[in-house]
């Protein structure tokens, strides 16, 4: 067996992370992040960053992560990243502007146009809407764009000098034909003749690195020569690697900044609302998506106000009389707007209260079914389209730390709920991709034989406490209805 180390590194939007994963013990031996932020702005919508946060970020954190390692050792390395954000190069490879994150919404009159244009529902996260909002926003800078990139893309051609897109990443520029596993070129058509030139090549193996670290960049990292570097891809299908979801129908829900929830598919679910988003993944498969941009923020706008920490306002909505379903009250969670349903212009809402509801507890609970309702709703839709679950979901992300929102998911969706042992799963699915590349394995069989271990508590539902949630679902669509869907 192969001896040495590889490298997963997971650029995201609130900061950076790297695992060292050891190919011989198939465990995790170091690991290393750096935070950064948004840029600051005060136009509504807006989201930014500079990709040179990224680049520095990932030295600082390779540094450290190796730092007592022999850096000999490392073999392959892999990148996840944030999805959907436009990075657009000119001439010579500068970057022309910052760029335009998932999580950025200025594109929502364009993602309604092309929405009609395309016969399908895009939302203001898909980057081909960003891009038309740059040519018709910024035209001297779109007219000097000679390449776009999404962010792993980007960070990819910093190690490697190669400019190219992978299919689970370019699932969500919107102008992938994803059945067809290649550019959707009647789309690009369709945005503007230029469109077809700036995409880069796709590579549709993920199981074949892409190249090596550049002999300037490795020296720079303290790497060794001839480092190999996996195609990686978008940060949910590599948190699909990380969590052991392998098989078809192993469930993902993310409770992070944003909320995603996904799911190994055999063949792709398409849905022309735009509501389920027919991703490939990682592996050659399918990876059917639901993601909202409002989860972890909602519970610290309680946090916040109540200057409480989160394990007190735990307590206080466990003992809390109201239960489940929160007695009446209802968190329609959409503070920045919304992308799933596509509402960017929604806002957040209490509805239902009664004297007395105000309470830190009762407020902290209903932030967190909100969150999760959300998410449920999307589940049932990917079901009726035809997925196929499997009987356990797979709890990652930050809000997968708090006891009690683990059991809010497990009574809602009425599923046992495990959690995978590493809390940084883009990372670890980064790491294990790069290990099957420099092993010559399939991503799929190298994930299923070394499937990362889960921790041995299994959340199991409460039958008793289905039923209201069952009403707290049907409550929330149709308030969220009433309210936002005529907007």
């Amino acid at each position: 067996m192969a001896e040495g180390y590889t490298l997963g590194i997971d650029v995201g939007t609130q900061g950076l992370k790297v695992v060292v994963y050891n190919i011989s013990t198939h465990e995790i031996v170091k690991k290393a992040g750096v935070a950064y932020d948004i840029i600051k702005t005060s136009v509504p919508g807006r989201a930014e960053q500079n990709p040179q946060t990224w680049i520095a970020a990932l030295t600082t954190a390779v540094v450290e992560a190796l730092d007592g390692l022999d850096r000999g050792c490392v073999k392959a390395l892999a990148v996840s990243g944030q999805q959907h954000g436009l990075v657009v190069l000119g001439e010579g490879d500068e970057v022309l502007r910052p760029a335009k994150l998932w999580c950025d919404t200025e594109s929502a009159a364009e993602a309604e146009e092309l929405s009609a244009k395309f016969g399908w529902k895009l939302v203001p996260s898909f980057t081909i809407t960003k891009l038309l909002w740059l040519q018709r926003h910024e035209p001297d800078t779109y007219a000097a764009t000679r390449c776009v990139l999404l962010p792993h893309d980007y960070v990819n051609w910093w190690l490697t000098g190669r400019k190219i897109m992978e299919l689970g990443d370019a699932s969500g520029t919107g102008v992938l034909d994803v059945e067809g596993r290649r550019w959707d070129t009647a789309a690009m058509d369709a945005v503007d003749a230029r469109v077809r030139e700036l995409f880069p090549p796709l590579v549709d193996s993920p199981d074949q690195a892409i190249g090596a670290v550049r002999p300037e960049v490795a020296a720079q990292l303290g790497l060794p020569a001839g480092v190999l570097v996996g195609p990686g891809s978008g940060d949910n299908a590599m948190s699909a690697l990380g969590a052991g979801a392998a098989a078809d129908g192993a469930i993902v829900v993310s409770l992070g900044t944003s909320a995603t929830i996904f799911a190994k598919s055999p063949t792709a679910i398409l849905d022309p609302t735009g509501i389920i988003c027919p991703f490939c993944d990682a592996t050659g498969n399918y990876l059917p998506l639901l993601c909202t941009l409002n989860c972890t923020r909602v519970l610290e706008e309680v946090r916040e106000a109540f200057e409480l920490d989160h394990e007190k306002l735990t307590q206080l909505a466990e003992a809390d009389a109201a239960g489940p379903g929160c007695g009446g009250v209802t968190w329609l969670p959409y503070l920045i707007g919304e992308r799933t349903p596509c509402w960017p212009h929604a806002s957040g809402a209490l509805l239902g209260l009664r004297p007395g509801c105000l309470r830190p507890g009762l407020l902290y609970r209903a932030a967190m079914e909100g969150a999760t309702l959300s998410l449920l709703g999307g589940f049932r839709r990917m079901v009726a389209a035809g997925l196929r679950p499997g009987a356990q979901l797979r709890l990652v992300g930050g809000g997968a730390k708090n006891r009690l929102w683990k059991q809010v998911v497990a009574d809602a969706f009425g599923m046992e709920v495990v959690l995978p042992a590493e809390p940084d799963s883009a990372a670890l699915g980064a790491a294990l991709q790069a290990a099957a590349a420099f092993e010559g394995a399939t991503v799929s069989d190298y994930v299923s034989q070394h499937s990362p271990p889960m921790l041995d508590q299994v959340i199991k539902p409460n039958p008793e406490h289905r039923a209201a949630y069952e009403e707290a679902l049907a409550r929330f669509e149709a308030l969220a209805q009433q309210l936002f869907a005529q907007a």
